[in-house]
């Protein structure tokens, strides 16, 4: 049996315990709560776990206040067909003390999940004057290196080697690459992507600052970059060897940091 449906087949207070190992231990301190309990500071139940007998999925989630909107830290994880592998499904890490912006909610109040071609590009313009990244509605918690070491505390207990995910965005796969990720499929396009940003390439002719997506600044800035790839630019390109974006699919080994570089001269 893998891992994940094996974890999910002990007691409630067993399994939770060990999936608590996913949660960055700064999470606790920085929002008061309690790593044992699970309560935060005002008596409140603020992680809740999703993992069910019977299931090869898990998700852990925290939150200042349980009927906040937002969590501080989601994370969904699954069984792959290799039994040794992680499959990292999905993670958000929000700061909740900073105002949302709605770039998850279409025009019309619908969420972006479920219509994913609808941009609500007011909130969008108020998400890169505010230097969020594409599918951010609030800033992060800079705990990439964090949420790294909690997904090899996690893999070590259970005996898992590798952890595979994919990165949905162009911002998202250079934050991976730099934290110990290799690309499985997709480095093909990641470096295209950096090589036709140069100055003179097709990409950077395609910037232009009466775009407030597409500014010629962009070109050498991870968010930058990403912000044109989300208004898409990419599907703009004509011939053959183009390609329109596709999320990366990356993997590393528990405990090894691999290094690849595919944006070199982003900052």
């Amino acid at each position: 049996m893998a891992r994940i449906a094996r974890l999910n087949m002990l007691d409630e207070p067993e399994k939770k315990s060990i999936y608590r190992l996913l949660i960055p231990e700064k999470i606790f301190s920085l929002f008061e709560i309690d790593p044992a309990t699970g309560l935060n500071r005002s008596g409140e139940m603020s992680i809740f776990y999703e993992c069910p007998k019977g299931g090869s999925e898990a998700t852990v989630e925290v939150k200042a206040h349980p009927g906040d909107i937002d969590p501080i830290f989601y994370i969904e994880v699954g069984d792959s067909h290799d039994l040794l592998q992680l499959l990292w499904y999905f993670i958000q890490v929000n700061d909740v003390r900073v105002p949302r912006i709605n770039t998850d909610i279409t025009p019309s109040g619908r969420s972006r999940w479920l219509f994913w071609d609808e941009r609500n590009i007011p909130e969008e313009l108020k998400a890169l004057k505010a230097g969020l990244a594409p599918g951010q509605a609030r800033p992060g918690l800079r705990m990439t290196d964090e949420v790294n070491q909690s997904l090899d505390r996690f893999c070590k207990t259970l005996g898992i080697v590798s952890i595979y995910m994919e990165a949905l965005f162009y911002h998202t796969a250079i934050a991976f690459e730099r934290n110990g990720f290799r690309y499985f499929k997709g480095e093909k396009l990641m470096r295209m992507i950096d090589r036709e940003f140069e100055p003179g390439r097709r990409l950077y002719s395609m910037l232009d600052d009466a775009n407030p997506f597409r500014r010629k600044s962009f070109s050498n800035t991870v968010r930058g970059r990403s912000w044109a790839i989300h208004d898409g630019v990419l599907d703009e390109l004509e011939g053959p060897e183009f390609m329109e974006w596709v999320p990366p699919r990356m993997y590393r080994m528990v405990g090894e940091y691999h290094q690849v570089d595919t944006c070199t001269l982003c900052y």
